[in-house]
């Protein structure tokens, strides 16, 4: 498995268009697409994405602590740090970036973060320390803590870009790894594997066809 950059992060939510507005009118993103199920909001189409699927509420935060975006320069009397709603936490990172509010990274609690970080290095993703992990200059950081298992969890699934789906299922099959499933989607091709601690990784590839914006 070869992930090139972290796609995207999706979420459940109750009430997915006030929190589609408040990460608009907060964020230099906008609505990419729009579906009966989901709303996809991004910068950039082919750069960092959050979707975010209607869900039953309340939701639970299970492994999810925030999700951090790369800035040029912080907003000037904007808060670093706040919340979406539904606990959808962001956070601002002041780093250079070619695209304001890329990705910088998803923090998830952990039971033994080292043990977790060395576990998504199978999945493709390359050791960045002790108990952080990367992929295209993102990262994902686990922080030691209690995970409480929920039937009802914030975090849908974190997606990494590859070129091939397929091939991606091919090595999941030979490292033991389970594949929940696979969606053939107009502008995408993806397969949904069972990942650590039970976060659900999608390998999302882009059709030649894809037109999202």
């Amino acid at each position: 498995m070869q992930p090139k950059t972290l796609d995207h992060v999706a979420f459940w939510v109750a009430g997915r268009d006030a929190i589609a507005a408040t990460l608009t009118s907060r964020l230099g993103v906008h609505e990419i697409d729009r579906q009966d199920t989901f709303t996809l909001l991004g910068a950039n189409a082919r750069r960092f994405k959050f979707t975010l699927f209607d869900a039953e509420g309340p939701r639970e935060a299970g492994p999810f602590l925030h999700v951090a975006l790369r800035v040029n320069r912080l907003p000037a009397g904007a808060p670093a740090t706040f919340t979406a709603g539904e606990g959808l936490r962001i956070v601002l990172v002041e780093a250079p970036t070619e695209v304001d509010y890329d990705l910088d990274h998803v923090a998830l609690g952990s039971i033994d973060p080292r043990a977790t970080a060395a576990e998504y290095e199978r999945y493709g993703f390359r050791p960045a320390g002790s108990a952080r992990v990367e992929v295209g200059g993102a990262f994902v950081e686990l922080h030691p803590g209690p995970v409480r298992q929920t039937e009802r969890p914030l975090l849908n699934h974190l997606a990494v870009l590859v070129d091939s789906a397929d091939d991606a299922v091919a090595d999941a099959d030979e490292l033991g790894i389970e594949v929940e499933s696979t969606v053939d989607a107009p502008n995408t091709y993806a397969a949904f594997l069972a990942g650590p601690e039970g976060v659900r990784i999608e390998y999302v590839e882009h059709k030649d066809s894809f037109s999202l914006t």
